[in-house]
């Protein structure tokens, strides 16, 4: 969540860096765009099987993506730097989802995504 095909942004550098590692990744962002082979879609796109939500959005704009996070039904979701959000927090922990805060990019270099 919060995609951008801005190569300095941190969720550009992730789609990148899941591809590498050879992670299936869709991506939804302000803007449409493309980053390799990824799609960057607007709105609240209709995705299945979705493992892990990797968020890069602060915590002023997730209120409005709660339901639609909780409803892909993720086993988990990724607070990157700077997203960190108790209320959504709990609200993944009481839908029995894992909560990790840490940093995508680095997870996927030290082989603990």
């Amino acid at each position: 969540m919060g995609g951008s095909v801005k190569p300095e942004r941190f969720a550009n550098k992730a789609i990148i860096k899941l591809r590498e590692y050879g992670h299936p990744v869709v991506s939804v962002g302000l803007k449409e765009g493309k980053v390799l082979d990824v799609d960057i879609q607007t709105g609240i796109p209709d995705f299945e099987d979705i493992h892990t939500v990797t968020l890069y959005l602060g915590p002023k704009n997730q209120p409005q993506y709660y339901a639609y996070i909780l409803s892909l039904k993720p086993k988990r979701i990724i607070f990157n730097p700077g997203t960190e959000n108790p209320e959504f927090f709990e609200l993944a922990l009481k839908n029995n989802i894992q909560v990790v805060e840490y940093c995508t990019l680095i997870l996927l270099d030290t082989n603990t995504f």
